[in-house]
């Protein structure tokens, strides 16, 4: 089944591209989701139309996305654990929850477009990238830190 994109797909394609998928990804995803208008001989007249707006529309969301690039860089996000021995979480720091905590700090960001390849299971500060837009990557400062009440009466004991 042929496709043109509407928006831009990770390992697809990007906005206005015509792509070949399987009939059931494209079917039960990409048309239900508006990420993908079927390939007709109509709608092909309408890509150039689309590609120039798609290139209007990606400056306006790259401009948007360099902006709040610099606000991210100087956030940091600290979450506190329950720490088991050799510093290892019970648990871990996904990137659900690291877009829960930038939302409660007024930043509306989809949990997909933090680039974590696996949650975070061990104390420690890590600078987590964050996908903005496909040529804007901002950095986002994550600390885990386990909960020291338990730590210190682990010492005692």
């Amino acid at each position: 089944m042929e496709v043109i994109l509407k928006e831009d797909v990770n390992k697809l394609g990007h906005r206005g591209d015509v792509v070949k998928v399987a009939d059931g990804y494209g079917r039960n995803y990409l048309l239900p989701e508006k990420l993908a208008i079927e390939a007709t001989l109509a709608n092909k007249a309408v890509i150039d139309q689309m590609k120039a707006s798609a290139v209007r529309k990606s400056a306006k969301e790259k401009a948007g996305a360099e902006q709040l690039a610099t606000q991210l860089s100087e956030v940091e996000l600290v979450f506190e654990r329950k720490v088991g021995e050799n510093e290892h979480l019970f648990g871990s720091v996904t990137s659900g929850d690291i877009a829960h905590q930038l939302e409660a700090k007024g930043f509306s960001i989809d949990r997909r477009k933090i680039s974590l390849e696996e949650p975070l299971k061990t104390i420690g500060e890590y600078h987590v990238p964050v996908k903005l837009h496909r040529e804007v990557t901002s950095h986002v400062k994550v600390t885990v830190k386990g909960d020291q009440p338990e730590a210190e009466a682990a010492a005692t004991a």
